[in-house]
């Protein structure tokens, strides 16, 4: 049998109730029949249900990387909780019984396999084809470049086009006087926003509800808090647009209009595929990444939430982070992602443009206890300096377009309590005062409760390093601790 963790199993549900339902069929026996093939590549199980006959229900794992799940369930989950139960029976070492491959497994493997070799067939290098498939290949290859140019040509136009009407907004907010905000008319705003979305304008767009929600908290609650935060907003977009028409202008004076290594373009609302950041030189391979710390937030601006994974590279301690969008309408159809608390072992990844943590994307990955090794490695790479770290930070905070939070490794002496709350002492004896980002969940309140008091020294704590502008200094939030055996999550 195929061996398998449960953290593995987690990683694979589309919820965390999904897991734990299956894990309740499963100890609750739920399957009547369990069988799998001699070669262990097919798990077949019958599970009793709350319809009139069982539920037929498969793990195939002929692609060990991408195992293929069957149920006869009418659940709409993928994996359902039968399918999941069926990988905790594996995973509690039931009995099986050898069995033949079922005729209509047998089926879709060659459908698959069918779908496949046509894949791999239409990505043949023209080394390998004859004289005919290479003159079709390449005349179907240019039209289709032909194409894809003509379309990237027409949609920066039309951005450029739509820019206007970010400029209109923040020049008629600016023009009024910001400290007007009280009364701005804001449904003449909301017209102009909607209309973003007919130039593929999502990023703006996106800032520009977020700018119109605090307008709109100042108008009800008059706090100085949503000023501030429309003041800011209102300074991203405006470097966004006047950035975003400069590279516009270039690409179509240049009759560049190929996707490149640059920030605007998702900034603008671009989306990459994994193939294309490949293309960009932003690839890399067999690697294998450790969570530090996974948190969820809502963006009211963009109407969905974020997962959102704090995650470390092994080999060189480069901190990466990654999304999982689920849009607000679409919230039940797309999976949430989960805490890993194990080791990612990817063999194909790829980081995007920008500054700060960058983020990082994998279609797959094959999922592993993390061991005392992997916690040495992580604490080899926490700078014992905090001193040596702020300026860094603090030149790519001022970034217009950056993340509010730059998260590092800190290598710390202790962690006191002062007036104003808690103080980390780093190695070398630089100091910071914690405190919890806005927005955030709160952090420092778990301090006092940490299950030891080691905990409060000689250990390496990963930090979200923001700007704090009501007392207008640095600060940093805790997020997880790292010791010799394990990480401790503050948030996750």
């Amino acid at each position: 049998m195929i061996e398998i963790t449960e953290q593995q199993i987690l990683s694979l549900a589309p919820n965390a109730n999904a897991a734990s339902n299956g894990k309740k069929i499963s100890q609750k026996g739920g399957f009547v029949k369990l069988e799998r093939t001699s070669d262990s590549l097919l798990y077949v199980g019958e599970c009793k249900g709350s319809g009139k006959n069982n539920y037929i229900t498969s793990a195939d794992y002929i692609d060990r990387a991408n195992p293929v799940f069957r149920c006869s369930c009418p659940s709409r989950q993928f994996p359902c909780k039968h399918s999941l139960a069926l990988l905790y029976e594996i995973l509690n070492k039931k009995e099986f019984t050898i069995c033949e491959v079922p005729e209509d497994i047998i089926r879709k493997r060659n459908k698959k396999l069918a779908r496949d070799n046509k894949a791999a067939e239409a990505a043949k290098p023209l080394s390998e084809m004859t004289e005919e498939e290479r003159i079709k290949a390449e005349k179907k290859k240019a039209s289709a470049a032909k194409s894809a140019k003509n379309a990237r040509t027409k949609k920066l136009k039309s951005q450029l086009e739509g820019l206007a009407l970010v400029d209109k907004i923040t020049d008629g907010l600016v023009m009024a006087g910001m400290g007007t905000i009280g009364g701005a008319p804001l449904k003449t705003y909301k017209d102009l926003v909607k209309q973003m979305g007919d130039y593929y304008l999502t990023g703006p767009q996106r800032l520009c509800n977020g700018l119109l929600i605090e307008i709109a908290q100042f108008q009800k609650d008059g706090s100085e808090e949503h000023y501030d935060n429309a003041i800011d907003i209102l300074k991203k977009l405006h470097a966004l647009s006047k950035k975003s028409r400069q590279y516009i202008e270039d690409k179509l004076a240049n009759d560049n209009t190929g996707l490149d290594d640059n920030l605007l373009y998702e900034e603008l609302g671009g989306i990459w595929k994994l193939s294309e950041l490949e293309e960009a030189g932003r690839g890399m391979e067999n690697k294998s990444f450790a969570q530090l710390s996974f948190w969820i937030d809502f963006d009211a601006a963009a109407n969905q939430y974020a997962d959102t994974g704090c995650w470390i590279n092994l080999e060189d301690g480069q901190i990466y982070l990654n999304y999982n969008y689920r849009p607000l309408k679409a919230v039940k159809y797309i999976k949430q992602e989960d805490s890993v608390f194990g080791v990612a072992d990817v063999q194909r990844a790829a980081a995007y443009p920008g500054d700060g943590n960058l983020r990082i994307r994998w279609d797959n990955a094959q999922i592993r206890d993390l061991t005392e090794d992997d916690c040495a490695k992580i604490k080899s790479f926490a700078s014992p300096s905090i001193n040596s770290e702020a300026k860094a930070i603090k030149n790519t905070l001022k970034n217009a377009l950056a993340q509010p939070m730059i998260i590092k490794l800190i290598q710390y002496k202790e962690i006191t309590k002062c007036d104003y709350g808690f103080v980390l002492e780093a190695k070398d004896g630089s100091s910071i005062l914690m405190g919890n980002m806005p927005q955030m969940e709160k952090t420092t309140t778990r301090i006092p409760i940490l299950p030891g008091k080691y905990l409060l020294k000689d250990q390496v704590m990963l930090m979200a390093f923001y700007y704090n502008k009501k007392n207008h200094r640095l600060q940093a939030q805790p997020l997880s601790i790292i010791t010799d055996k394990q990480i401790i999550r503050l948030l996750y």
